[in-house]
């Protein structure tokens, strides 16, 4: 009879040398908000390929520090930033033979949502130059190295998507917030404005908000505060917020 090795004997003699294998790295779009101007949080590269030029935060994985793809994520954003971000999203796997010249690339990509309180750059890590850059149309107005703007529009198109029929934009605020901040801000995301009471009835009615006790007199009539009341993911409303229905609960 052949001689056959346990599983557990294969897996102590396996050399992961056999395969090739691709370059794996995460890229996180980071947004916020700005003066009132939905922004993109990137950074200058220091090293070649693409030596000076702006791109999107991210790196490779290092198999020794990463127990998965998100830590990644945190690790790199922080690495670089030292910003941290509450609500971190997984958006797509891209991988093919042309979107890096160093070789075949896999990359995750993450888009993250952080208010605009908590925009203090701290001292990174890697002595990487970050800013956030404006956003115009689906992209900054400038080419970001490797494939990164298809990156973002990608990212920008699901953000606004999920604005339509979520609570996603929620996160681009910091503590309490008026409804009227809270409208502006899905206003900014979506980029069109939106019908007043219906927006208010909408989010009232959702139960994600509870008032703080306080207000705010920035205008001339006090404004009732909120916060939110925070789920395991965004809530999901069974209407978009332009008037259609949905039939799903899927986001």
């Amino acid at each position: 009879m052949p001689h056959t090795l346990s599983e557990e004997a294969f897996l102590r003699n396996y050399d992961p040398a056999i395969y090739r294998r691709p370059n794996c790295t995460v890229d996180t779009v980071i947004f916020t908000v700005i003066n009132s101007e939905l922004s993109v949080l990137i950074n200058k590269r220091q090293a070649y390929p693409f030596k000076g030029c702006w791109a999107l935060v991210g790196g490779f994985v290092d198999l020794d520090q990463d127990k998965n793809l998100e830590d990644t994520a945190r690790r790199k954003l922080f690495e670089k930033t030292a910003v941290k971000t509450p609500y971190l999203e997984q958006y797509a796997t891209i991988g093919n033979a042309w979107r890096d010249p160093r070789g075949w690339s896999i990359t995750t990509v993450y888009f993250a949502l952080i208010a605009a309180g908590e925009l203090e750059l701290g001292e990174p890590k890697e002595a990487w130059p970050t800013r956030w850059a404006k956003i115009e149309k689906a992209g900054i107005g400038e080419n970001l190295a490797f494939d990164h703007d298809l990156l973002l529009a990608g990212c920008l198109k699901r953000l606004r998507d999920k604005a339509q029929y979520t609570s996603l934009p929620i996160h681009l605020l910091n503590g309490s917030f008026s409804l009227g901040e809270l409208q502006k801000v899905y206003e900014i995301v979506l980029d069109k404005p939106l019908e007043g009471k219906s927006f208010r009835r909408r989010l009232l009615s959702a139960g994600i908000l509870e008032p703080t006790g306080d207000f705010s007199y920035e205008s001339k009539r006090p404004a009732r505060l909120y916060r939110y009341r925070k789920e395991p993911g965004p809530h999901v409303f069974m209407r978009n917020l332009g008037g259609s229905s949905r039939g799903g609960k899927d986001i």
